[in-house]
Order: structure tokens, then sequence, then C-alpha cells
């Protein structure tokens, strides 16, 4: 990639812009763990929820997009599309109870909702198989993007991109905290989506030229696009993509819907994700019932209303306004580069061994003219640190708050605790970058980590409406996740991923189950105070709740469940319209015809954000209410 003066101003100036800010943050972070990992649980919500956009948008994200489109088609998406369920049900059903609970991480949630050793050592063996492992493996596959795009670009090695990226975002996650991390966060959610937005922008002027002529315009190289590929299908074998004529024996690149007559590519796509993944397995930032960093922003939030709101809004901007730039810019890619051979041959001194479809759209940045080729880079960065420094953040906080603190050194002082979690974040990084380098695409990473914690988010969601769910079940859950992932692929060789996750589900949530009925149950005073702090709506809890003394008027007052449930309704109805209304407005440049089912969406999309709005309005007020009451007894 050609690069001027004026593009590495522009670099600089985006470094500055989202970097800068931080440094001032430190003394605040500094004075205290629930300052440095929660900061001072004092988040507004529009400050939260941008967070979690920002961080679930990393440099591997628009990758990732690109191979699915490639290999699958639009409706490869599905496999991320589907948590929708997920995100919006912990919006209406789980995020006021994560701020009730008060918990700084949400490990030390266990020593509330369960009791005896098994509850310590459930909180413990987390700290370390989330804040190291799995933690440092999601790092690793961000890690592994910024390696493919520099190396693309810039011809970069991958040692290379490691230790600037890391100098980068280990520095500034040890010197400014959770607070530094939220406002680097919030800058930077804008300069990415400028970024991929020009991409897809300038994707489409190079289309344009292609297929119509010198000088075609942006929405000419839509149209032409549009024209082009609604008669191409993708036909995959052996995890090879073909592009193929429309012969009806294929998935149709454009359709927003897979091709149930392909019944092995509907099932992984479309049928699993959601029918089963998005309620049973164990996903950061899609955690059925919450978790990880998004319960980290929730718990950091200044009211339960801000942790709703907060939720609410990461949910619709994950979901709205962030895919179709990936989406257009990865059609753009097929036409350009149609195989992995064409990539290639356009960047002959890239490291073949870094060369996937996940390439592509690294690829087509090199069509941005000057200025938006440093916005470009800008963004690459920001999208980069954004993911990363959430990570270490909230790794950190594991290690720190929940292992090291709780079971080696309980008395030292704030600051010590402090420094020890600036350490942490260089042991993460450190880790993270060597799993890298035993990575080969994001889709592979992605399918690992979901096998990993296949079985474990029915147990997520039940654990806030049963009391029977105790710290064992926990512990059988996550063993038997663990060896399923290995010991079914290892019996069923040929199965494909749909299946192997379907009988790991299957096994992992019988075995925990059981483990409700038969193993050791929790002691019923942990019980009954948790309870009173959280109350939890649901039959599941109807005895503790008698022996807590909390009647059934206030339990529907402070859950209100029915409101919930139209809420979780609407808010899916919202986003899943709105997503594929745009998409059918942007198909209509090429198909007149799509047009009618964009406003046909539109109008579901209208009439479910007034709903959404209504019971947010409702829930909201209710929330307001309930910190009034609290603070009334808090007075007494």
């Amino acid at each position: 990639m050609h690069i001027t003066w004026i593009d590495w101003v522009i670099v600089a100036a985006s470094i500055l812009i989202c970097f800068v800010p931080a440094l001032f943050l430190a003394k605040r972070s500094s004075g205290s763990t629930a300052e440095f990992f929660a900061s001072g649980r004092s988040v507004p919500w529009w400050l939260a929820g941008l967070s979690m956009v920002a961080t679930t948008f990393s440099s591997d994200t628009p990758n990732w997009v690109t191979e699915q489109v490639r290999k699958y088609g639009v409706a490869g998406n599905w496999q991320w599309w589907a948590f929708v369920l997920t995100g919006v049900a912990t919006v209406f059903f789980f995020a006021r109870l994560w701020r009730r609970s008060g918990v700084m991480t949400d490990l030390e949630f266990y020593e509330h909702r369960y009791s005896g050793k098994a509850a310590s050592v459930v909180r413990g063996f987390r700290a370390l198989y989330l804040g190291l492992f799995f933690n440092c493996f999601i790092m690793g596959m961000v890690t592994l993007a910024a390696c493919k795009i520099a190396n693309i670009l810039f011809g970069m090695p991958a040692w290379q991109t490691i230790v600037v990226c890391g100098v980068l975002n280990v520095v500034f996650a040890a010197h400014s905290g959770l607070w530094g991390v939220l406002v680097i966060d919030m800058i930077q959610f804008f300069i990415k989506m400028t970024a991929v937005f020009a991409a897809a922008w300038f994707s489409l002027v190079e289309v344009g030229e292609r297929l119509v002529g010198k000088g075609a315009g942006g929405w000419a190289g839509l149209k032409a696009l549009v024209v082009e590929l609604s008669t191409r299908q993708v036909v995959t074998t052996q995890g090879v993509p073909v592009m193929s004529a429309s012969d009806g024996k294929g998935q149709p690149i454009l359709d927003m819907l897979p091709n149930f007559t392909m019944s092995e590519l509907a099932l992984m796509i479309f049928i699993l994700p959601i029918a089963v993944s998005w309620w049973a397995n164990w996903y950061p930032g899609s955690e059925p019932g919450g978790g990880s960093y998004i319960a980290q922003r929730m718990l950091a939030s200044k009211s339960e209303k801000d942790s709703l709101g907060g939720t609410l809004f990461f949910n619709v901007a994950h979901y709205v306004l962030r895919p179709w730039p990936w989406i257009i810019t990865a059609l753009c890619s097929i036409i350009v580069y149609p195989d992995l051979a064409a990539i290639t041959k356009a960047f002959p001194s890239a490291d073949p061994t870094l060369i996937g479809h996940d390439s592509a759209f690294p690829a087509m940045l090199m069509f941005l003219p000057v200025g938006f080729v440093g916005l470009m880079i800008g963004g690459l960065i920001a999208a980069n640190s954004s993911t990363i420094l959430t990570h270490l953040n909230w790794g950190s906080s594991y290690l720190v708050h929940d292992f090291y603190r709780r079971f080696m050194k309980k008395d030292a002082t704030e600051a010590h605790y402090v420094n020890v979690g600036r350490l942490s974040t260089v042991f993460l990084y450190v880790v993270a970058a060597l799993l890298s380098l035993t990575m080969s695409s994001a889709q592979q990473a992605f399918q690992i980590l979901l096998s990993i914690g296949a079985g474990t988010g029915l147990l997520y969601l039940a654990r806030w409406f049963w009391w029977r769910v105790s710290a064992w079940c926990e512990v059988v859950a996550m063993v038997m996740s663990l060896v399923t992932s290995v010991a079914v692929p290892f019996f069923l060789p040929q199965a494909d991923f749909a299946t192997t996750t379907i009988i790991q589900v299957g096994l992992t949530t019988i075995s925990w189950l059981i483990t409700a009925y038969v193993g050791p149950q929790t002691d019923r005073a942990t019980l009954i105070a948790f309870c009173q702090k959280v109350k939890p709506a649901g039959p599941g809890w109807t005895d503790i709740r008698a022996a807590a003394g909390i009647s059934d008027v206030e339990i529907a007052q402070e859950n209100r469940i029915g409101s919930a449930f139209v809420g979780w309704i609407a808010g899916c109805a919202l986003i899943w319209g709105s997503l594929f209304a745009i998409g059918n407005f942007l198909y209509s440049a090429g198909d007149p015809q799509r047009l009618t089912m964009a406003w046909v969406l539109t109008a579901v999309t209208v009439v479910s954000g007034y709903v959404l709005l209504k019971v947010t309005q409702q829930l909201w007020a209710d929330s307001t209410a309930s910190q009034a009451r609290e603070d009334a007894k808090s007075a007494r």
C-alpha cells in the first residue's frame, strides 16, 4: 500500500485523539481496584453501550464476516445474527439483576449465589480458565487478524505487528484502567465506523469501474454488484467455496436466508445458531445471561437504568449499524478476488501461510485514495486496540480480584492490587501473542471457542431462575463441555461441526441437570441472602422467597417479566427488521423488486420500535422507583 505524508498525519492524529485523553485518567484509576476495574460504578448508559460496541468491533471482525460471505453467502452471518436473541434477553431479563448483585466482577457473583468450598473453587478456576485461557485465545484471534492485515497492506512479518500492537495496547491498559478503556472506546467507535463506511464506498467504486466502465461511481458499482451477484451461488466442497452459475443447487450469495434444500449448510449457518447456539453456547460478548466484559460494563453502570439502557444500545448498534459496510466490502471482494489464487497473485510478497478468505477484507483496502488510507489505518489500529484494551483490563480483573486477592494475598493495599493488575496486563498480552502464532483463521478460532463452551449456556440462564443450580452444576458443565469438545470429534471424526455441537450440548446439559438433583445443594442461608439482594423471579425461587420474606407483589414490581418478554420480542423484531430493511434497500439499487420488501420491513421496524420504547420507559421508571426504595431503606 502506498502511504503518503497526509495519511501518516491522519494516522498520528487518530492515535492522539484516541489515546491522549486516557493519559489524564490514570490518577483516578489508580485510587482503588473499584476504579481500575469498575470505574467506581459510575458509568452512564451511553458510555457503557459505546464501549461494548467498540470492544466487539475488533480487527478480526470484518475479516471473519468477509470469510463467511465468501464461503456461505450473506446468509452465513446467521452464525452471529442468531445471538440477537441472547443479547436482547440480557437487556430485559438480566441487566438489572447483574446491577443489583453489586459485585465487581461476574466471577465474584459465584460466592454470592453459591456456598461452601465449591463456590470458591468455581470462582478461582474460572478466573484462570476465562481470564487466562479463554481471554488470551480471543486476544490471539484479534492479534492474528492484525498480523494478516499488516502483512497484506505493508508486508510486515507477524512478530513486528505483535510488538507494535503490544507496546501501544499494554501501556495504555496498564496506565489508565477501565476509565481509560471506556474513553478510548468511545472515540475509537466513531473512527472505526467512518473507516469501514469509506472502505465499502471505495470498494463499490472499484467494482463500478470493473463492471461498468471508467469513471463509474459507487452507486453505479452497487447496482452492477447486485446485478452480477444475483445470478451467482456458493457451493462449498470440503470447506472450499466455489462460485457457480445459478442452477438451484447452491446458496445464493445475496440471499439473507439459507437455501434449505442444502440441508447440511442450512443446519450449520442457520438452524443450529437459531435453535441451539444462542442459549446453549457460551461465547464472550454473547453469553446467555450476560457475562465477561458485557457484565463488567453492566456492573460499572451507575444504576439499573443505565445498565439496561447501555446493553440495549449495544445490541442495536452491534447488529444494525455495523454489518452492512463489512458485507458490501466482502461482496465486492468476490468480484475483485474471486478465489485465493487471485489474492496471492495480487500480493506476491505476502506470507502465503497467512492468506485465506479472511484476507480479502484487507486486500480490498488497496483501493482507498490518499487520506482515506490514513483514516483506515487509524481505524484498524482503533479496532485492534478497543478489543485488546478491554480484554486486558477484563482478564486482569479476573486474575487480580478473583484469584490473586481472593486466594493468594488478601490483606494488601489497594495500590498493591492495582500494580499487580498492571503487571498482569503485560503477562496476558505475551500469552495471547504466542497463541496467535498457532492459529490459521478467524473461523477456526470461532468454532473452537463455541465448541469449548457448548452446553453451558442453559445453566447460565437457569441459575437466575432456579435455586437448585449449584456450584457443582457449574463444575460439571465446564468439565463436560471441555471433555466433549475433544472426545466427540475423536469418536466421530466424520461428523460435521453442527452435529458435534448438538451432541456436546445434549451430553453437557444432561450432566449438569442430573447434578442439580443428586449433587450437594447450596446452603439455604446463602440462597435467602441472594434472593433478598437480587430479587430473582420465577417459580424456581418460590420457597426461598417465602423464607426471605419477599412477596410476589414486590417480585412482580422489581422484574416485570411480562413486560420483559414483550420487550425481548420487540427488540429482536426491531434489530432483525432494520438489519434486513437496510439490506433490501441496498439490493434495490440493482433489483427494484426488493424495494417493496424493504418498506414492509421498515414498517415492522417502526412498530416494534414503538413497542420497545414503551416497554423500556416502563422498566426505566420501575428501576428509578426501585432505587428510591433502596435509598430510603438505607437512610433508615
